[in-house]
């Protein structure tokens, strides 16, 4: 099948993927401009979780501060090179992390960072709710699973559905940013200050 260069040039302006991958997506799709994204978006996504192990030097620290002054954000978000650090994109995608954490104070960058004291102290309150409930033990292990997945996309700033687009959870948003880079990033460390508060 032949690939107008008008489509493939329609379709890198959407995605930034490269011409070969764009090419590859539309013939995969029959040049269903909207299917390709979907291909390019996952292949982006799986290449992202490969690139997750390697290391990150490089990177930006950002301040938030909201509007009143009464709360602010210090972050560190870490690339592999300078040249992804300080591009324009990038540092923007760093201050809407930090908005992230101004609005909802999360607790921990990923469900491995929270102590594992505190998961089984949460873990142990929801099978005493559901101790007297008659249900079978798969079922009442069912509804603790699921309320466990709710406890972790609270307190978990990359299971957390972004402020901007609340469909889409943080990681996801974050691996996007690495599909796009072509190269790891990595949430490092962030602090939280409220006036008033210890």
């Amino acid at each position: 099948m032949k690939i107008s260069t008008e489509l493939i040039s329609k379709l890198r302006a959407r995605t930034n993927s490269g011409v070969l991958d764009c090419k590859q997506a539309l013939e995969e799709t029959n040049c269903d401009i909207e299917k390709a994204i979907d291909v390019l978006r996952k292949k982006g996504i799986a290449s992202a979780t490969k690139k997750a192990e390697r290391t990150t030097a490089q990177g930006v620290i950002d301040a938030y501060i909201h509007p009143g002054e009464r709360l602010g954000v210090l972050i560190e978000v870490d690339s592999e090179t300078d040249f992804v650090a300080r591009n324009q994109e990038f540092r923007r995608f760093v201050h809407d992390i930090a908005m992230q954490i101004a609005a909802t104070d999360p607790a921990a960058i990923s469900r491995e960072d929270v102590p594992k004291e505190k998961i089984e102290a949460e873990k142990k309150i929801y099978e005493e709710q559901l101790a007297g409930s008659g249900k079978p033990a798969p079922v009442i292990e069912k509804i603790v699973q699921g309320k466990m997945e709710k406890f972790f996309s609270d307190i978990c700033l990359l299971e957390q559905p972004f402020v901007k687009t609340p469909d889409k959870k943080v990681g996801d948003y974050l691996k996007e940013q690495i599909a796009k880079y072509g190269e790891n990033i990595r949430v490092k460390r962030f602090i939280r200050f409220k006036l008033g508060e210890d």
